[in-house]
């Protein structure tokens, strides 16, 4: 029997560590689901950050700005949220990750690989440069680096990033998702009709997975 395809649009921004822990949890429960579940990924545009300026901020003064949190805490959640990334394979490097960026450019370049077929590599290989390698992820130069990587075409990535191409596109799509109440990411909504919200587990992932695909 063939396995029961479910829809995955996963609303997550870049620079939302949160997001990375969802994918990779997300991914290794559909693992465990093989033969039963397939997804059908699409990736979907959400800004922590809309007017963030092109230079960025310093992390430690915006999250007290944005959440109040201490230097203290940001310590004890960044420690948290790289022991929740260790356990799923994924290395958070918080001591090169020191400034909050701007995402909207990564955001247009991912609609585009969507169209390539690459859009979930290229999603992996932006959550690397920031999170593991400290880069900026509005920088086109980190953009085209990623977009080379997962084998995306060079000149067409430089092509886009050079235009506004897909900027009404991203901005439709964040506002539709804002527009149905999806404030905090990621927001994992299957087949249209199902929220899972946050960064789950592995097991709390395949539960909802499994039976939304046996409703189905």
């Amino acid at each position: 029997m063939a396995p029961t395809v479910l829809k995955i649009d996963f609303v997550s921004d870049i620079s939302c560590p949160w997001c990375a822990i969802g994918l990779h949890a997300l991914e290794q429960a559909a693992a465990r689901l093989q033969g039963e579940v397939a997804l059908d990924w699409h990736f979907q545009p959400f800004e922590l950050n809309p007017h963030m300026g092109p230079e960025g901020q310093d992390i430690n003064e915006h999250l007290q700005e944005k959440y109040g949190a201490t230097p203290e805490q940001s310590q004890q959640t960044r420690a948290a949220i790289a022991e929740r990334g260790a356990a799923l394979g994924f290395a958070f490097q918080m001591d090169k990750r020191s400034r909050i960026y701007n995402t909207f450019d990564a955001h247009r370049l991912l609609h585009w690989a969507a169209e390539q077929g690459l859009q979930r590599p290229l999603k992996h290989a932006l959550f690397k440069a920031y999170f593991t390698d400290g880069q900026n992820p509005g920088s086109h130069a980190v953009l085209l680096r990623a977009a080379q990587e997962v084998g995306l075409d060079a000149d067409a990535a430089r092509a886009v990033l050079s235009s506004d191409r897909y900027a009404a596109e991203v901005r439709e799509r964040e506002a539709f998702y804002q527009g149905h109440g999806i404030h905090s990411v990621p927001a994992v909504i299957v087949n249209d009709r199902h929220l899972i919200q946050g960064g789950q587990p592995v097991e709390v992932f395949e539960q909802a997975l499994r039976q939304i695909a046996t409703e189905k």
